[in-house]
């Protein structure tokens, strides 16, 4: 059951497709302040607390103070309060089950046992908000009724589902050649390479270096014909700059973000000076939505947003005010107190949230302030892309995904989990994160494998690789600077073809469930919890998923590890991959186990009486046949093993078309049926 609540005078998010009607009764399970703008519920000592999306710490959320405000935020350390995202959605599971959902654009503070353990108390910037509560059989029943209410998830092509290499930067045409040669050649799966700003001319979007880039039409399809898809990135800013189209034509129709005044919001970004699109405008998001058709032409099939929490660097006003300020320690000998202040001053000009007060958008005629609405900006540009595609490609799948989102984007496009660091405990992070992401909407999404920033190592790189084979997003990327890491820059090449490879072995699996989850509002990860919320053991697991129907994976993620404890809540069968090419099926009973995982073995574990469809594999997506399978399967005596199928092209939108979905049967004497 859900009920609405609404407060205020509520500014549209769009994150809700049909809105129940507002219940006027009194609001269940927590008690409401509107002098503190909050709400509070008392938890039990047992209670915990799953979902807010995209954020650091662990699978239940008790015991930390979580900030909902987009941020361009490079430190997934413990002590963040926000990430990218805003993802207002959680479950309370304990003496009461319940979902709450706050649709609310602004800064939203989520205590949740940080000041007092036994509270949780939800805080709004200001007192125009809807809550939603949302009531059910148990966990999952709350999150797919959540999941109805916002709409279907994005569909990605299959080709998505490939191994992806990236950095920041590919510099040229010729560079891109030889990291696609070098996969080629040693035999490791590809089907894409990811462009970041770069490509660009002086980081303008839109536009290609033509130096580097002398031929990107023709260079784009020498790529698809070696079954590569080049990615580009496109970020929130559009440069100020005479004789530039697009910003030219932007500041002829109104379509950025002003000051107060009226007059051109300017904030610092990759190009410098820069101006927002205002992607609350419908006209102005059509508008952006359009300029995508530029790349399309050239025969780009995929893009990622970037920097569209929005980040800024610094704004002209605030740049002068700082500079005005530092000009005044000039001569002077500085103490431990002044030269901290000089200091906080420049490290004050970037992401200020002062800043975010300082421009406005112009929502159905009215202007709003952009504080209020920060957290849509970047669902709504990745919303102008999407909207565009249907207009421009309305019979393609077009790769989508962002850095920054809301509920309500899922419908657009996925998400990557940002700028995260060659850190062991990222690894985790990274599992973490899927399952509540899921319960938002967000099925298409992935982490950095390896780590973005800092210098990876090998075993690093492999045993991330091992946790990122099962990942829908499955991308090798890095900055600048740091050590290069594709896999061909280190010894063990015959453990990275062999985990790489076994992603696409996997392909019939993953897409199949990624799909189901699409069309049936359901989750692709779940914590161990959630399908056995009557063990206690299970409960307290938060380094372990289920994955799908059949699966569960248990990832290493600590240095020198020669293996992981793993528990399993009923009898599983452990199925090993080795990089000699054996496959090994051991049954093991319910309970703790010391598992033993070299380097470069994957293992994972078949639910009983359930079964996993495997391909041959290949060197791209394009080269598995999703037809010709073989299966791994735990049938236990006396029964059978029976398994939904989905396969269709890839690339088609009837998705919802009986004829991709098919039965798969393994009798308990081993005949399988189809």
């Amino acid at each position: 059951m859900i009920s609405r609540f609404s407060y205020g005078h509520v500014i549209e998010t769009e994150a809700i497709l049909q809105k129940p009607a507002a219940d006027n009764g009194v609001l269940p399970l927590l008690s409401v302040d509107e002098a503190s703008l909050s709400f509070t519920y008392s938890m039990a000592d047992d209670d915990k607390v799953y979902g807010l999306g995209e954020n650091v710490r662990g699978i239940n959320k008790r015991g930390w103070i979580y900030q909902s405000k987009c941020s361009d935020e490079p430190e997934h350390v413990e002590d963040r309060r926000s990430l990218y995202g805003a993802h207002n959605f959680f479950v309370v599971s304990g003496k009461e089950t319940f979902g709450i959902f706050v649709d609310y654009p602004g800064i939203l503070t989520f205590d949740i046992g940080y000041t007092r353990y036994s509270e949780l108390k939800i805080t709004a910037s200001d007192w125009n908000l809807d809550v939603y509560v949302i009531t059910g059989s148990d966990v999952k029943d709350i999150i797919h009724q959540f999941r109805q209410l916002i709409g279907r998830s994005f569909v990605v092509p299959k080709w998505a589902f490939g191994y992806g290499q990236s950095r920041w930067s590919y510099m040229s045409e010729d560079e891109i050649r030889e990291v696609v040669r070098k996969h080629r050649e040693l035999q490791i799966p590809l089907d894409s390479v990811y462009l970041d700003i770069d490509y660009m001319d002086r980081y303008k979007d839109f536009t290609l270096n033509n130096e580097t880039f002398p031929d990107f039409a023709d260079f784009n399809q020498e790529m698809k014909e070696d079954h590569i898809h080049l990615v580009p990135i496109i970020d929130a800013g559009v440069k100020q700059e005479e004789g530039y189209p697009v910003y030219e034509e932007g500041l002829k129709k109104g379509y950025f973000c002003t000051k107060e005044d009226g007059t051109p919001f300017v904030a610092a970004v990759w190009p410098g000076k820069a101006l927002f699109p205002d992607m609350l405008n419908k006209e102005a998001r059509d508008w952006f939505g359009e300029q995508y058709k530029f790349l399309l032409d050239q025969g780009v099939e995929g893009f990622w947003n970037d920097m569209n929490e929005p980040a800024i660097f610094y704004t002209e006003d605030r740049l002068k005010e700082v500079l005005d300020k530092i000009d005044d320690y000039k001569d002077r000998n500085l103490d431990l107190n002044e030269f901290g202040e000089m200091t906080a001053l420049v490290g004050s000009l970037s992401n200020n949230t002062e800043d975010y007060t300082r421009f406005y958008h112009n929502i159905q005629g009215e202007k709003v302030s952009h504080d209020r609405v920060h957290n849509l900006f970047g669902y709504n540009m990745t919303r102008a892309a999407g909207e565009a595609f249907e207009r421009l490609e309305p019979d393609k799948r077009i790769l989508m995904f962002s850095r920054s989102s809301y509920i309500g984007m899922h419908r657009y496009g996925g998400i990557w989990m940002g700028d995260n660091k060659s850190w062991w405990s990222h690894i985790l992070l990274n599992l973490h994160m899927l399952p509540s992401l899921n319960m938002c909407g967000f099925l298409y999404t992935g982490a950095d494998l390896g780590g973005f920033g800092a210098d990876t190592t090998e075993d690093l790189m492999l045993r991330w690789l091992a946790l990122g084979i099962f990942t829908p997003l499955m991308r090798n990327h890095s900055t600048l600077g740091t050590r290069r890491q594709e896999a061909y820059q280190f010894e063990n090449m015959d453990g990275f073809r062999h985990i790489i490879g076994l992603r696409y072995r996997l392909l019939p699996y993953l897409y199949s469930e990624y799909m189901k989850a699409v069309l049936n509002d359901e989750m692709m990860f779940r914590p161990l919890a959630f399908d056995y919320p009557d063990d206690r053991h299970a409960k307290a697991v938060e380094d372990q998923l289920l994955l799908g129907d059949s699966m569960m994976i248990a990832p290493v993620y600590e240095q020198n590890a020669d293996g992981r404890y793993v528990y399993l809540p009923e009898s599983m069968k452990q199925v090993r991959f080795s990089a000699d090419g054996t496959v090994e099926e051991t049954i093991l009973p319910a309970g703790h186990h010391f598992v033993e995982i070299p380097l470069t073995d994957v293992v994972l574990f078949i639910r009983p009486n359930h079964l996993i469809p495997l391909s041959k594999g290949g060197q791209c997506v394009d080269e598995v046949d999703f037809e010709a399978l073989t299966f791994l399967s735990y049938v236990t005596e006396g029964n059978e093993a029976v398994y939904t199928y989905y396969h269709d092209d890839g690339y088609e939108k009837d998705y919802e078309n009986p004829a991709h979905l098919s039965e798969i049967r393994i009798l308990p004497d081993g005949t399988v049926q189809r």
